[in-house]
């Protein structure tokens, strides 16, 4: 089974008291960082815990050293996840408006840290179960701690040192999340350089879902990818973006289209402007 899988509203609602189920409200806006805490307090999925992008799924911010979204430290994300209840066995399901982005970002660190069993994307997220006509609480889930130990697989981990040293091998295919403007260097409405790291790919993650803003069937998943990937094998595949966080969308699909889980360049965009010495492209 694909360590990548959904869950429909429908299908959520109906295993809500399930024991073991936890559900994580990943909601987050980069122009707005309180958004997802306050969005949470004013209605949230019940039983739900609210997981930041920025102060549970990233560490610190080191100027000129990191990205804008470096990953968390592995300890540190462990103590959380067993603060919001999760355990080996546990079920988790995770959400954010809609797109999924920041939702795949959870999934990503916990398959990072071993848990590839049992964990969920909302398909369509909130706005889906808004669609389905379900109800939000106001109320606070009960606090039981849970038990989860893991350890980081940091094969699943390719440096800025690595990746600069991989440029320009042709079995490497290198997939980059962001939209095809910032990707040409047209626009750069976030960072101080714009462009791409130069061999990149432009595989918009939001063009992983279909109109409805869930994810696309299998089927034309891997007609997209197969298309980037060519003849050259999925194994070396590896995914950036802006920051660490969309890539995780994109190695989530991949998944779901029933290739193996890539690499991530955690460090992504942001990071890789850090070193001028570091080229870049612009263009298609």
């Amino acid at each position: 089974m694909s360590i990548a899988q959904l869950i429909s509203p429908e299908q959520l609602a109906a295993r809500q008291q399930h024991p073991g189920l936890v559900i994580l409200d990943c909601r987050f806006a980069l122009e707005d960082p309180d958004y997802g805490q306050r969005s949470y307090a004013e209605g949230h999925i019940a039983g739900a815990r609210f997981a930041d992008l920025e102060r549970d799924f990233s560490d610190k911010v080191i100027k000129g050293v990191t990205g804008r979204h470096p990953l968390p430290k592995p300890d540190v994300l462990i103590q959380r996840l067993q603060e919001w209840g999760i355990s080996q066995d546990s079920d988790i399901v995770l959400y954010d408006d809609g797109p999924g982005a920041f939702a795949a970002r959870g999934w990503w660190l916990l398959a990072w840290l071993g848990k590839r069993d049992g964990v969920y994307l909302l398909d369509g997220g909130l706005k889906a179960w808004h669609a389905a006509g379900l109800p939000l609480s106001l109320d606070a889930p009960q606090n039981k701690k849970g038990t989860f130990t893991g350890e980081p697989d940091d094969s699943l981990l390719l440096s800025a040192q690595a990746l600069q040293a991989r440029l320009g091998q042709p079995d490497m295919t290198l997939l980059d999340a962001r939209a095809a403007p910032r990707f040409r260097g047209e626009v750069e409405p976030i960072d101080p350089v714009a462009g791409h790291i130069p061999g990149a790919q432009c595989v918009a993650f939001n063009e992983n879902l279909g109109a409805d803003g869930r994810f696309l069937p299998a089927d034309q998943l891997k007609q997209r990818f197969a298309a980037t990937l060519g003849d050259r094998s999925p194994n070396h595949l590896v995914a950036y973006c802006g920051s660490g966080v969309t890539a995780c969308h994109n190695l989530f699909a991949l998944c779901l289209a029933g290739y193996p889980l890539g690499s991530l360049y955690a460090g992504s965009w942001s990071e890789w402007i850090t070193d001028p010495n570091r080229a870049v492209a612009t263009g298609a």
